[in-house]
């Protein structure tokens, strides 16, 4: 196991994490699902990059997380992390993939096979034991709480957690009991900002919030949602940077009219050299 973990595993352990909480700088964390989002994401300065399993809708064209396979997340994580060099890579374990410790240890394995530095998986303390058995392994995992996009057909849409006290006590003792089965960070997603600020209290391990408020020790957003890449859906809580979507759309219309226009000669890259018939 240890040949196929490589340095950047060292700085994803949960006493490592821990000082990046304590330093008070913000995690920033970003989505990649390719080579040249993964390049660009490292040359822009992030600090870690997840490829997610929302590859399901913005890359892959699900409804949803629930359809992504174990080879899709492999087939993409060797993608993204042939563009990098520094930058330490997590790869979500995807719906139905880690049941029990011995199948979550063997599919994160193939997963860092494929280049991962580390994986992450939702649920709190039901979740502990896989968590446990990863760590004990070697392998850095973050866990994730609050809303879990790989039951939302279970709960019917995307609900904010934790607006309850009952709610909020729950989501607390997951922290707790992922931070103590070995998490090196946790993803806490649409959680209500009270709850949120309880269990980056509760932890001395880094939360990482999407659509959780301000209070936690780092930020994770789909890169499609923040540059506007996937234009037909856009969460509430993101406002984005770009709008690519726009971008790539009116590039290929403007295309389309040169070609249609010119009746003149065309360049070897396919733009008309003269947009006069």
């Amino acid at each position: 196991m240890e040949n196929t973990l490589n340095r950047h595993a060292s700085t994803l352990t949960p006493n490592a994490t821990a000082l990046l909480k304590k330093s008070g700088e913000l995690i920033t964390v970003l989505t990649a699902y390719d080579y040249p989002g993964a390049r660009l994401l490292e040359e822009a300065g992030v600090d870690w990059i997840l490829v997610g399993d929302s590859l399901g809708m913005v890359v892959l064209g699900y409804p949803d997380t629930t359809s992504v396979t174990l080879a899709d997340m492999i087939h993409h994580t060797a993608a993204v992390s042939r563009g990098l060099s520094h930058t330490p890579l997590i790869a979500d374990l995807p719906i139905g993939t880690y049941a029990t410790p011995d199948e979550t240890l063997k599919n994160a394995k193939a997963l860092i096979d494929a280049g991962a530095h580390a994986v992450k998986l939702e649920g709190g303390v039901s979740h502990a034991p896989q968590i446990k058995a990863l760590a004990s392994a070697g392998i850095p995992v973050m866990g994730h709480i609050g809303m879990l996009p790989q039951r939302v057909r279970e709960e019917g849409g995307y609900k904010i957690k934790g607006k309850s006290p009952e709610q909020a006590k729950s989501l607390v003792e997951d922290a707790v009991a992922l931070e103590v089965a070995g998490a090196f960070s946790m993803v806490v997603e649409l959680v209500h900002p009270d709850t949120a600020r309880l269990i980056q209290k509760a932890v001395q391990i880094p939360t990482i919030g999407i659509g959780a408020g301000p209070h936690c020790d780092g930020q994770v957003l789909v890169t499609h949602d923040l540059i506007g890449a996937f234009p037909w859906f856009r969460p509430k809580f993101v406002t984005p940077t770009l709008n690519v979507g726009d971008l790539i759309r009116g590039a290929a219309q403007n295309w389309i009219q040169q070609l249609k226009r010119s009746r003149g000669p065309v360049a070897e890259n396919g733009i008309p050299l003269s947009g006069k018939g």
